[in-house]
């Protein structure tokens, strides 16, 4: 009896060719895994070209409120974007990947596991050491690490075996999708200085083509989460595709970036993320309202070590468990609704309000209705400019003008 393998499996082009290629050259009895986290395609379609390319079972997980509530609004609360501007849909995808994975391989008695990711990109770190964390004795097999073929190659084997693609050499282009946020790489886009061609972009209207007239969105926050849009309650995952259609639909969520990979190299990558540049916005402009300026400061920090440690693949690690602590502590008062503007490809916060808020209209007008004691200023700035003074006139001279 052939021993059983699970992979996971979107329907492309990599996992498609895998499929056949883990039964024909490595023996394996194929169990496909896909665990939905929002993709753009139906179960039929992805359960039929599994098993017509040559699985022997197909397993369909639907992980969207999972991935949203526990992975995605995660990242949100934490303020996470990997270098600036990265969103990390697809970096936060695999580690909930890859604890399907093991779950499927220990109900079905599989000894090992297998993923579609190539030898310098940063999913296969990501979902195999979450793999190595969760379940260390699975064995994990990498087909597209391990075959002697490029993307044409792959072209080439799926049209030889007759399996079904839609991938072609017309359309090269590597995209990986969630409810969070879509990634698209390869092809002209290697290229960083090539734009963009105007088919890589699926969510997002051109800015310059949006409506003339600007949308406005309200979003309720509870601790730190997303509860409502426009008035109305909604659940994770709705309010996420509507944010997705009504801010794509104004241009918002856009990200052309050159980014460091984990394995070391730069590659230029094309993002769409509507709703997450979006809810981004909302949430850091009500922390502002709601957090003291040294948790804000120190939040920063921790919100870009939160992204480092998403992309780096260590989501299943104490690492990880200490800092989500410190941030579910910050958000305990983040609580309020935000009022944001979509307009040409911008999402601009105009409004915010709390009943936690830390702002105190009595002592910021400037108006007649003014509270601040302004005859503390005086000995205020001198006790605050007298490590200043002191400095100034022991060390007279010893610097340069």
């Amino acid at each position: 009896m052939s021993e059983k393998i699970v992979l996971a499996y979107s329907g492309g082009l990599d996992t498609s060719v895998a499929v056949r290629w883990l039964k024909e050259e490595r023996g394996y009895e194929v169990i496909a895994l896909t665990a939905d986290v929002g993709m753009q395609r139906q179960r039929e379609e992805v359960q039929s070209r599994a098993l017509a390319t040559g699985a022997a079972k197909f397993v369909w997980r639907d992980v969207q409120e999972t991935f949203v509530r526990h992975f995605a609004f995660a990242a949100l609360a934490a303020g996470a974007r990997y270098q600036g501007h990265y969103t990390l849909a697809t970096a936060l995808s695999r580690p909930l990947i890859a604890r399907e994975l093991v779950e499927v391989a220990r109900a079905e008695g599989a000894t090992a596991v297998a993923h579609g990711c190539t030898g310098k990109g940063n999913d296969q770190v990501r979902i195999e050491v979450s793999v190595q964390a969760l379940a260390p004795e699975l064995r994990i097999v990498a087909p597209v690490r391990d075959w002697d073929m490029d993307r044409d190659g792959e072209i080439a084997y799926a049209q030889e075996h007759s399996i079904p693609v839609t991938v072609t050499r017309d359309s090269p282009y590597s995209i990986d999708e969630n409810i969070w946020g879509r990634s698209v790489e390869c092809g002209v886009l290697e290229d960083p200085w090539q734009e963009p061609p105007p088919d890589v972009y699926q969510w997002t209207v051109a800015p310059a083509e949006a409506p003339d007239t600007a949308a406005y969105v309200e979003i309720g926050f509870e601790r730190g989460l997303p509860v409502s849009l426009d008035g109305h309650e909604t659940d994770p995952v709705s309010l996420v595709l509507r944010l997705n259609e009504r801010a794509g639909a104004n241009g918002v969520g856009r990200v052309d970036m050159v980014e460091d990979r984990l394995v070391g190299i730069k590659s230029r990558e094309i993002y769409e993320a509507p709703a997450a540049v979006t809810l981004l916005a909302a949430h850091e402009s009500l922390e502002a309202l709601t957090l003291s300026k040294d948790q804000q400061r120190l939040k920063a920090r921790i919100g870009q070590e939160y992204a480092e440690l998403i992309y780096n693949g260590l989501w299943f690690t104490g690492h990880h468990q200490d800092l989500a602590a410190y941030v579910q502590s910050t958000q305990r008062h983040v609580t309020g609704t935000v009022r944001v503007k979509l307009h040409k490809g911008a999402a601009t916060v105009v409004g915010r309000k709390s009943p936690r808020s830390l702002y105190d209209f009595s002592l910021a007008t400037y108006d007649k209705a003014d509270q601040f004691d302004r005859t503390a200023a005086p000995g205020f700035i001198h006790i605050w400019g007298l490590p200043v003074r002191v400095q100034a006139e022991a060390q007279k001279g010893e610097e340069g003008s």
